[in-house]
């Protein structure tokens, strides 16, 4: 007889919660936050201290009532609420302390990867000045001879160019081509030049500016243009 008291109360109670929460039957809550109706019945008979904190949790999250007044409404045993609170509370701060040590962790991981790829960086900075401290050191005076001496031979400047050739093939960035070289047309990494005109692939065109690869990857097309016909006499 008491249980039945105590069902026919709490049943009452429950049933006033969902109508606040604009929730029409039993079936719809225990779809709506995921606790079986067997959990609900737990509820009713006056066995909430037997159901899991978390469904509690999603019970008052989905009826939009705190869950120290769900605990007040369905539990008259005073000791056992505060137990129950203090457990949702423990289980609170123990979320949140492992949160804060993520966020933490992040934030190292984040500032780890942020200095190595500072240092990898200089790194590379730092190696490549080394293959061109040659260029570097000689180009601008032989630019400036150039410039007040217009019959100096461009031959006597390309030694100064060695430098960037060397960093390239330490890249492993390799040319498509020569320059004047003429070859077969291959759209996939030739280009025309504007208003150049067009062949069909396999015809003969002749590179005017060359092209680069890096490693598989295609950086720039070999500009081309078709090979002037000669009419047949």
């Amino acid at each position: 007889m008491k249980q039945s008291v105590t069902y026919q109360a709490n049943h009452q109670k429950l049933l006033q919660l969902m109508q606040q929460a604009q929730i029409s039957n039993f079936s719809q809550l225990a779809k709506i936050s995921e606790v079986s109706q067997w959990e609900l019945n737990r509820l009713l008979v006056g066995l909430l201290p037997k159901m899991s904190i978390e469904n509690i949790l999603r019970l008052s999250k989905v009826l939009k009532v705190p869950i120290e007044q769900l605990l007040s409404e369905f539990c008259r045993d005073q000791s056992l609420l505060e137990s129950l609170v203090l457990s949702q509370l423990e289980t609170q701060d123990l979320n949140l302390s492992e949160l804060e040590k993520v966020r933490q962790e992040y934030q190292q991981l984040q500032q780890q990867f942020n200095e190595q790829k500072e240092t990898l960086e200089k790194d590379f900075q730092k190696s490549s000045l080394k293959v061109l401290e040659s260029w570097l050191l000689q180009w601008p005076t032989a630019a400036m001879i150039a410039q007040k001496n217009p019959q100096l031979s461009a031959m006597k400047l390309l030694p100064l160019v060695k430098p960037i050739i060397d960093l390239l093939k330490q890249w492993n960035v390799e040319t498509i081509a020569v320059a004047g070289e003429k070859v077969p047309y291959d759209p996939l990494c030739h280009q025309f030049l504007e208003e150049s005109g067009y062949v069909e692939p396999g015809e003969t065109v002749i590179i005017r500016y060359i092209g680069y690869r890096h490693g598989k990857n295609l950086l720039y097309k070999a500009k081309v243009s078709p090979v002037k016909k000669v009419p047949a006499s």
